[in-house]
């Protein structure tokens, strides 16, 4: 998708939008396209990564490309997203790609796997590193062309209505969890299951679940999960910096101009950038709010962090002995993430230390 030569051409975005866009708009069609959400519109800053997609590419194009966005199931149900994007029901949607790991848990790279890469890391590997090229190759199979739409950063562990003090606490649990996370903590004795954003809380309400996660503390705020259950655990070790995704049907990217083409890459690395900064900005305000309404903040024992690790690290081997493709991606993911977090534990983990414990 040549994602370092569009980096470095970033200001063309700029110009065409000031002075050569109304040429271009002359000689280009009227383009609609329906994109379907994962995500349902009460979570704006998740959500709104489509919206500002749609706002750019209308923005660049002077309304002439114009993306309409649908909430998760107004089109299709949330986690379906990809399906009818494949098929060629909607033309793009905006979703994570791990929820589809039943298809291929290949699936988990775009957007987070346990004891992954965080937020920084994954663009990195993405955009300079061969990340991109072995997604693109990989959803390619898929009959979808893939863009990077926004990122929530490590999200906390999750609502739980009983403390999880060790391993044992943690067998017949029943758990809403997305990903890969799932499979980890299915191993270790948990009941898990993964269902849409908009369908957790009634489960946890109704005790269909005895815990969930989702994103952190704003978007959990606003779900009201901390009503029904007080213990809310982090790290979210299987989502140290997710991903979220833009896929486009393959046929319908192929007959887009290439300056709609370009304005969708404008807007879909807008997406990237500004969701992060709108959850950083978000979540500690939502999190002093959820501590105040009795919340009871609490970290993993170290003996399930330990655990969910060498599960983790066995599900990645066996795996990889089975499936070609998993194994060409994390391989080349695995080998990336050990060099970026050496140079992550010299200077970013030091001042990050130091500030935590002196500014309070």
């Amino acid at each position: 998708m040549e994602r370092r030569k569009f980096l470095k051409q970033a200001g063309l975005t700029g110009i065409l939008a000031a002075g050569v866009a109304p040429a271009v708009q002359a000689q280009t069609p009227a383009v609609k396209w329906r994109l379907t959400s994962s995500f349902p519109k009460s979570l704006d800053t998740i959500y709104g990564g489509a919206e500002v997609l749609a706002n750019r590419v209308r923005a660049i194009t002077g309304g002439k490309f114009d993306i309409q966005v649908f909430a998760g199931g107004e089109i299709a149900p949330g986690l379906q997203a990809l399906d009818v994007t494949q098929n060629g029901t909607v033309e793009c949607c905006h979703t994570c790609s791990y929820y589809y790991v039943g298809k291929d848990k290949a699936f988990g790279f775009g957007t987070s796997v346990p004891f992954g890469m965080n937020f920084r890391q994954l663009n990195a590997w993405i955009y300079y590193g061969n990340g991109g090229k072995l997604l693109d190759e990989f959803y390619g199979n898929y009959n979808v062309v893939h863009f990077l739409g926004g990122n929530t950063g490590v999200q906390m562990g999750g609502w739980f209505r009983k403390e999880v003090n060790s391993l044992a606490d943690v067998k017949g649990i029943k758990m809403r969890i997305a990903g890969l996370g799932g499979t980890v903590f299915s191993s270790l004795g948990m009941v898990t299951q993964q269902i849409a954003g908009s369908d957790i809380y009634p489960a946890l309400e109704k005790g269909t679940i005895d815990a969930a996660e989702w994103v952190g503390p704003y978007d959990d705020e606003k779900l009201g999960f901390y009503k029904v259950a007080k213990n809310y655990y982090f790290p979210g070790w299987w989502e140290p910096g997710p991903g979220i995704n833009f896929f486009i049907n393959k046929e319908a990217w192929a007959k887009l101009p290439k300056e709609y083409q370009e304005a969708f890459k404008a807007g879909a690395y807008e997406a990237n950038v500004t969701m992060m900064a709108e959850y950083d900005h978000k979540n500690p305000a939502a999190l002093m709010r959820l501590i105040q309404n009795g919340v009871k903040l609490k970290k993993y024992p170290n003996e399930i962090l330990d655990g969910a690790y060498k599960a983790a690290v066995q599900l990645y081997s066996d795996e990889s002995a089975k499936n070609p493709a998993f194994k060409k991606i994390y391989d080349d993911y695995l080998k990336y993430q050990k060099v970026t977090n050496q140079w992550f534990s010299v200077a970013e983990s030091g001042i990050d230390s130091f500030l935590q414990t002196h500014i309070k």
